[in-house]
């Protein structure tokens, strides 16, 4: 059966071992959590986890029940729709031969990236977008030759409009 993929965001108590409890809860029931980040919000007392998983809906609505009854989650909310805005950001270290820099940073600066590094033979650059435009980007960079890539996971927050 095909799954769909699935965002979740959960606000929570900014204790010891909540984030444990939560991928122990998908764990426990055989589901994959594909990218997981998690930090303090504004009040320190609380952290926003977000989750992308695939399920197919009727699992991801028993999952969604268990989340809840944790005792240290106080609000969760499915992300996958329109409804949110959903960002990224990947740290791209990318060969940088001195034939090909021009067209790295065209590439670069396409996709609104900024270079933090410059070194003899390689760029490390950051950038931000959705799931899909960090995917692509990718695409392009690969006959470059990615030497390493450190991806934070999608963020989300509800829109407020």
């Amino acid at each position: 059966m095909d799954q769909d993929k699935y965002i979740l965001t959960m606000l929570v108590e900014n204790e010891p071992g909540v984030t444990a409890r939560i991928a122990g809860l998908f764990a426990g029931r055989g589901y994959n959590i594909e990218t997981i980040c998690g930090a303090p919000t504004a009040n320190p007392k609380m952290s926003r986890i977000t989750i992308t998983t695939k399920a197919r809906p009727l699992q991801l609505e028993q999952c969604m029940k268990q989340i809840k009854r944790l005792v240290n989650v106080i609000k969760l909310r499915d992300m996958t729709g329109e409804k949110a805005v959903k960002r990224e950001m990947a740290l791209i270290c990318v060969k940088a031969k001195p034939e090909s820099r021009e067209e790295l940073k065209k590439i670069i600066k396409a996709f609104e990236g900024r270079i933090m590094d410059k070194g003899p033979l390689y760029y490390i650059f950051e950038v931000t977008g959705n799931e899909n435009a960090i995917d692509g980007l990718l695409a392009l960079l690969e006959p470059f030759g990615i030497k390493k890539l450190a991806r934070s996971g999608v963020l989300a927050l509800y829109k407020e409009s």
